[in-house]
C-alpha cells in the first residue's frame, strides 16, 4: 500500500517572524539602502516574493522593524521618579566601549540619509521614546525637552559608543554619569520660570 505525504503546512507566523528577525539583522547591519528585500529573504530561508506577500514592500517591511526596535524600552524607562539619573545611568552603561552595541541606535544612524527611512523612524520615535519621555516630564515645553534629551543622548551614544572619542571612553564611568545626569537634569527638572523683563 502507498502512503502519500501530506504537503507540509507552512506556519505563517513562524515564517513571518523568520522574515522580520532577518530583516533586523540586515537593516541594522547595512541601513535601508544598503539593505535588499533578497538577502533578507535568503536569510530567512523564503523567497523574495513571499516577503513581499507578508509585507508589501521594502518600505513596509522597514517600518515593521523598525517598529519592532524602537518600542522596548533601552535608554528611556517609565519610572517618573529621579529620570535625568536614570537615564544618565544607564546611557552610560549601554555605550561602555566593552557592551553590545545597540541595534535601534545602529539602525537609526545607517539608515537616516535615505529620507523616507529618516521620516518612518521619526515617526516610531515620537510614537514610542518621544511620548515615553514626553510623559515622565513635567512642565511647559516638554516634547521640546524630551526630544533635547534624545539629542543629547544621541549625541553621547555617537560620540562614545561608535566615534569612541577617548574623553568619554576613557571616563570614570560614575563620573561621566554624574556630569550627564546634571546636564540631563537641566533639560528635565522644572524649575522657577524666569521673570519677564
Amino acid at each position: 500500500m502507498m502512503v502519500t505525504q501530506q504537503p507540509r503546512r507552512r506556519d505563517a507566523t513562524a515564517t513571518r517572524e523568520a522574515i522580520l528577525n532577518s530583516a533586523v539583522e540586515a537593516f541594522t547591519r547595512a541601513g535601508y539602502d544598503g539593505a535588499g528585500v533578497r538577502e533578507v529573504a535568503a536569510a530567512a530561508g523564503v523567497t523574495a516574493m513571499l516577503v513581499n506577500r507578508y509585507f508589501g514592500s521594502k518600505e513596509q517591511l522597514f517600518a515593521e522593524v523598525v517598529d519592532r526596535s524602537f518600542a522596548p524600552p533601552t535608554i528611556v524607562g517609565s519610572q517618573p521618579a529621579a529620570v535625568a539619573a536614570r537615564i544618565a545611568e544607564a546611557l552610560v552603561a549601554r555605550t561602555d566601549p566593552a557592551a553590545e552595541q545597540l541595534s535601534p541606535f545602529l539602525l537609526m544612524l545607517r539608515s537616516a540619509s535615505n529620507p523616507r527611512a529618516a521620516a518612518i523612524m521619526r515617526d516610531a520615535i515620537s510614537r514610542h521614546v518621544g511620548t515615553r519621555l514626553t510623559d515622565l516630564l513635567d512642565g511647559a515645553d516638554t516634547e521640546q525637552r524630551a526630544e533635547l534629551i534624545l539629542a543629547l543622548i544621541s549625541g553621547v551614544w555617537l560620540m562614545r559608543g561608535i566615534i569612541a572619542t577617548p574623553a568619554l571612553t576613557s571616563a570614570d564611568p560614575a563620573r561621566l554619569t554624574e556630569h550627564l545626569a546634571g546636564a540631563l537634569r537641566a533639560l528635565s527638572d522644572t524649575g522657577p520660570t524666569p521673570a519677564s523683563s
